[in-house]
């Protein structure tokens, strides 16, 4: 299990600002068993190894230093992002209870090689790319895992309720949702109109001996 190190927080508004030069991330702890949500700090360059080991579904030990009451199981719920620097600002930490079924979206991980493009020259159109499941924590997996060799000819699909799930977990996305479908490959025709600088010297030509005539005609008697 991965685990990744916390601190009690109690610097909230503008002052997190400089706390985060100091290389912390703010986050909050909530979830089973907690009746008021707990602000923390974890390390950011900690937290970024963790995320990025961690799948969508990954249970962490949220773990604080000695004396502190913080020892959680916990998955990432949401992270905040700062959109020009690509930084995480926030975090959302969700406690997990072991004994009981939670839900949660599991990233779905397309393998092989489907005929129906091999031998047909058709396309893959990927409709989902996770599903929602239930299950213990411990059964919880990190990621669903499609054969396409299961699409071997144009108009097959893949649904939901195809899907083999591992012992315990129950899948909650509708069973008649399409995952996958091979469709025939279309060629788009796409008539394109160029026009050449001669061609706009042509038609400024052109307007400009219509307006010179234009300026030329008599007004017409009453």
């Amino acid at each position: 299990m991965l685990q990744l190190n916390a601190e009690p927080r109690a610097v909230f508004g503008k002052k997190v600002a400089k706390i985060r030069k100091e290389g912390k991330l703010p986050a909050v702890l909530y979830g089973a068993g907690k009746k008021e949500s707990l602000p923390i700090f974890v390390n950011l360059g900690e937290f970024k190894k963790v995320w990025a080991e961690a799948e969508e579904s990954a249970i962490i030990k949220l773990k604080g230093a000695a004396g502190s009451n913080i020892s959680e199981d916990v998955m990432i719920y949401d992270v905040s992002m700062d959109t020009i620097k690509g930084e995480p600002l926030h975090v959302d930490f969700y406690v997990i209870d072991a004994t009981k079924t939670m839900t949660a979206e599991v990233p779905i991980e397309f393998e092989g090689i489907a005929g129906a493009v091999k031998e047909h020259g058709g396309v893959l159109v990927k409709v989902l790319h996770e599903i929602e499941v239930e299950a213990l924590p411990k059964d919880l997996p990190h990621e669903i895992k499609i054969d396409l060799a299961k699409l071997a000819k144009i108009g097959d699909k893949i649904m939901a309720g195809d899907i083999a799930l591992p012992s315990g977990v129950k899948l909650i996305t509708k069973a008649d949702m399409i995952v996958i479908l091979a469709k025939p490959h279309e060629e788009e025709k796409v008539e394109e109109q160029v026009r050449t600088i001669e061609d706009v010297e042509v038609s400024e030509k052109k307007g400009k001996k219509e307006e010179e005539g234009a300026e030329a005609a008599p007004e017409a008697k009453k």
